[in-house]
């Protein structure tokens, strides 16, 4: 089982945990005067990257708390965790697989 170091709960089951998408996405200032375009944009299209990606989650049967964390990818494996609001850690590049 997946275990995920909620910060402000410390570690618990995957199970507890509801994904929440790509971190950090901001938010137009005045959605009104976005275009379509624009607009669709923030709602819809995200990056998938391959490797080290930022993404939110929720604590949803625990503290219900969203957090962020910082996730590879290619192993499925967390590299870090910190609250909403804060930077994002820096991490080390993972190695690849031989």
């Amino acid at each position: 089982m997946l275990i995920i170091d909620c910060p402000y709960c410390g570690p618990r089951p995957e199970l507890e945990f509801a994904h929440g998408g790509q971190a950090h996405v901001v938010r137009p200032a005045d959605p009104s005067k976005s275009s379509d375009d624009e607009w669709t944009e923030y709602l819809y299209l995200r990056l998938n990257t391959r490797g080290v990606y930022a993404e939110r989650w929720r604590h949803a049967r625990g503290c219900g708390r969203f957090f962020n964390a910082l996730r590879d990818t290619t192993t499925d494996h967390f590299l870090a965790t910190y609250r909403a609001g804060e930077r994002p850690p820096t991490v080390a590049a993972p190695r690849s697989a031989p």
